[in-house]
């Protein structure tokens, strides 16, 4: 039984095949070539809702433009593929070899079969099948085997010149890879010949691929094989009405009843005779192959280009999420900046340690406790009133490098649990954070070493400021008795009391102390250079402390960059799709 017509898909009048002119073909096959690239780069390693599935597209578009579009793009005229697809045990292979007339193709007896696409073509048209027009990361072989990542050749006279079979692995195959290759093949065909039988027509499926061809609007032919002569009627009815209700009301249908094999393996050729005459009418028939060709073509074009719209959505959803990863990223940091910076200026520093042994330095008593009411008379004897010696003053040093160290390292901490914390409330951050490595929920373990580095380079460089601000002064009575360690202590605790935050009982000690530190400076540099002075020290204290806290951000960042998710993509692709619907409808409906 045959419901006889020119296979196709579900086809409205806006998805008609148009045939380009040459210079239409050629900007297609630029701007799709275009799209591939893009699409390489497009990536969706952020698990988000719908990222598997985007990854999935994009592969099977990838495949689809090498394995199809753009080799049929750049030869048009090549024959026609029918690809023979179909589930497990529908008799595709019986078939093939049936049509051919001799065993070309072996069946599988156990499932799933594990052996490589036949491809049957006809002897003149061998050179259509090299490895670079079609399928080009299958390597070609003349004889079978079970690698499923070769393409075996068979040259034949039965198959009529224009035209070629395939033979495609089971697309419900329990082996993922033949699955996976058996919607590959579909994909690069021209002609799909789907096989299907009466216990499994109805299975989803099959179905789902059929749904496909209807969407892209893929020239389709069903056969319904092995299936008891007398259940023909009924089971083909049925058949029929849904394909109508999917759309591919248009597809051929043929039936094979089920029928005794001979010593071949083979179906009487009565069998198969309404195929075997369709296709050759087909192969033999110029315009209709190219309708054929035109129509999927078309179909796979126009398919690809919604698609493209689809996936830069997603690609703007990935881009957005890994904007937000690194918006925490940098919030949690840049608050710890920020605490460093209050932390070191409000007189939380003069404190404890640091505050007993600058007051060893300075002195206490009279000096402290006449400093506000007595400034000018303290200015003329600042000289005898300040009892420090230079291992007083790297008493302080060690002092404030340690007050200093713990600050940064209280506040480097901080960041990294908001940030570990913040990603953790989003699945793709924890996606991340999972992935292995350090954890970054803690600092650095070399953190503690770095920022004792980056305090004594501070401290260094405030002892060079005060050095060459005290050039020319070296040999003054006020210089001579501080000396550039007193001096430089002398600063780095008017650095650290440069907001004035400290407030009550702490104005007489830290306070006080940070003004007494002032004035030593002021005496032998002058209140000008004493503000430059702090505001250099203070200024270079903020830069070192940044550059530590950007090597522990980083942590974060450097996750994010080696996810390699373009900022771009999304923009690309609309555009490219854009062109190749602007040149799909370019040639005048009644060229087609």
């Amino acid at each position: 039984m045959t419901h006889a017509g020119h296979p196709s898909g579900g086809q409205s009048g806006e998805a008609a095949g148009r045939p380009q002119g040459s210079d239409g073909s050629v900007q297609m096959l630029t701007t799709l070539s275009g799209l591939r690239e893009v699409l390489e780069h497009a990536q969706f390693p952020l698990e988000l809702p719908g990222a598997a599935e985007s990854r999935a597209v994009r592969a099977e578009m990838i495949d689809q433009l090498e394995d199809y579009v753009l080799p049929r793009l750049v030869e048009i005229d090549a024959p026609l593929l029918a690809v023979v697809g179909g589930s497990t045990g529908a008799g595709k292979s019986t078939l093939v070899n049936s049509l051919v007339g001799e065993r070309v193709s072996e069946p599988g007896v156990l499932r799933p079969t594990t052996r490589s696409p036949v491809l049957v073509h006809h002897p003149e048209d061998a050179r259509w099948f090299d490895q670079q027009r079609i399928l080009p990361e299958l390597e070609r072989t003349t004889r079978a085997t079970t690698d499923p990542g070769a393409l075996q050749l068979v040259s034949s006279s039965a198959i009529p010149q224009g035209l070629a079979l395939l033979d495609a692995p089971d697309i419900d195959s329990v082996e993922e890879r033949n699955r996976s290759l058996a919607a590959q093949l579909l994909a690069a065909a021209d002609l799909w010949l789907f096989v299907t039988s009466a216990a499994r027509y109805a299975d989803q499926v099959p179905w789902g691929f059929l749904k496909q061809a209807a969407e892209r609007s893929a020239a389709v032919a069903i056969v319904l094989d092995r299936t008891a002569a007398a259940a023909l009627p009924e089971v083909s009815s049925h058949l029929a009405r849904m394909l109508v209700d999917r759309g591919l009301k248009d597809s051929p249908l043929f039936t094979v009843a089920e029928a005794p094999l001979d010593d071949d393996g083979l179906l009487p050729a009565s069998s198969v005779a309404d195929i075997r005459a369709w296709l050759s009418d087909l192969g033999a028939d110029v315009e209709a192959r190219n309708g054929v060709v035109r129509q999927t073509l078309d179909g796979a074009v126009r398919s690809i280009a919604r698609r493209a719209h689809d996936l830069a959505d997603a690609c703007v959803a990935q881009s957005e999420m890994r904007a937000r990863l690194e918006r925490d990223v940098h919030a949690s940091y840049d608050q710890a900046i920020a605490d460093i910076d209050k932390g070191s200026a409000d007189g939380t520093l003069l404190r404890g340690e640091v505050l007993a042994r600058w007051q060893e330095f300075v002195g206490t008593g009279e000096l402290l406790r006449n400093l506000e009411s007595r400034i000018g008379w303290l200015r003329d004897r600042i000289t005898n009133a300040v009892k420090g010696k230079p291992q007083q003053a790297e008493r302080v040093t060690v002092a404030v490098e340690s007050g200093l160290q713990t600050l940064v390292l209280e506040h480097a901490e901080a960041a990294a649990e908001r940030a570990d914390a913040s990603w953790r409330s989003l699945a793709a951050g924890t996606q991340i954070l999972e992935v292995g490595g350090p954890d970054l929920s803690r600092a650095s373990r070399d953190l503690r070493a770095r920022a004792e580095r980056m305090v004594r380079d501070w401290q260094s460089g405030v002892l060079d400021l005060v050095r060459s601000e005290g050039a020319d002064k070296r040999t003054t009575a006020r210089f001579l008795a501080y000396g550039f360690n007193g001096l430089s202590v002398a600063l780095m605790v008017v650095v650290f009391a440069s907001t004035g935050g400290v407030t009550g009982a702490e104005v007489g000690i830290a306070g006080g102390s940070a003004v007494l530190g002032q004035k030593l400076l002021e005496a032998v540099f002058g209140d000008q250079a004493v503000r430059r002075l702090a505001l250099a020290a203070r200024r270079d204290l903020a830069v070192r402390v940044e550059a530590l806290m950007d090597e522990e951000r980083q942590r974060f960042v450097s996750r994010l960059d080696a996810l390699d998710v373009p900022t771009d993509s999304s923009e690309r692709l609309r555009a490219l799709a854009r062109t190749v619907d602007d040149l799909r409808f370019a040639t005048p409906r009644s060229a087609s």
